[in-house]
């Protein structure tokens, strides 16, 4: 089912599903859940995800922050910029996991250290980001093939699914202009399944 210009391309329900939970499975792979959950929770892009900080994160505490602090956003990647985005308390829950996790593995846990770090212990690259989620996708039984930001899409298009506001997914996704966040007013991919759920066929 190819995506049109006017409809992004987004994951349906129980393709999330299927993805958080195969991530989710073994201990080692609980730093690829965690990006997954903070990608469908929060729209962050890519390389917003690849540029967060452990202080970003957690405060001095060490306790999830109830607004995750973006340094890096868009292609603002080389000079200071702040945006701030709100994190749901199951999403908090799941970060405080991850900082056990981290503590575990022996990550770093300093406030100006990488969040999210690869195998070799350095800040995860968006190359590691897309060819992770591609080999997810297989793991987790998908029969359509999705771009990183497809996750980002999907959150978008479920708050605007479930509120009906164009103004507060303006809001969540960041968009500086409404035009751009008018794509989740088309009928997304879940819709189009409900609806094709419901036809008869006898």
């Amino acid at each position: 089912m190819p995506a049109t210009a006017s409809s992004p391309r987004t994951l349906t329900a129980t393709e999330q599903h299927r993805l958080l939970q195969a991530t989710a499975r073994r201990r080692r792979d609980y730093r690829d859940h965690v990006i997954y959950s903070l990608a469908l929770a929060t729209g962050l892009r890519e390389h917003e995800l690849a540029g967060l900080d452990v202080g970003d994160v957690y405060d001095e505490a060490g306790r999830p922050r109830s607004w995750l602090r973006l340094r890096v956003y868009k292609r603002s990647r080389s000079r200071f910029a702040r945006q701030e985005v709100p994190v749901s308390t199951l999403l908090q829950d799941k970060l405080a996991r991850f900082r056990r996790w981290k503590q575990l593995e022996r990550e770093s846990l300093d406030a100006a250290a990488p969040l999210l770090v690869s195998r070799l212990g350095r800040r995860i690259s968006l190359r590691q980001l897309r060819h992770g989620f591609h080999v997810w996708q297989r793991r987790a039984g998908f029969e359509r093939r999705y771009g990183f930001h497809s996750l980002r899409h999907s959150a978008c298009q479920r708050i605007y699914e479930s509120t009906g506001d164009i103004r507060l997914t303006q809001r969540f996704a960041r968009h500086a202009s409404l035009v751009t966040t008018m794509i989740y007013t088309h009928p997304g991919d879940e819709a189009l399944v409900r609806a094709v759920d419901g036809l008869a066929v006898g």
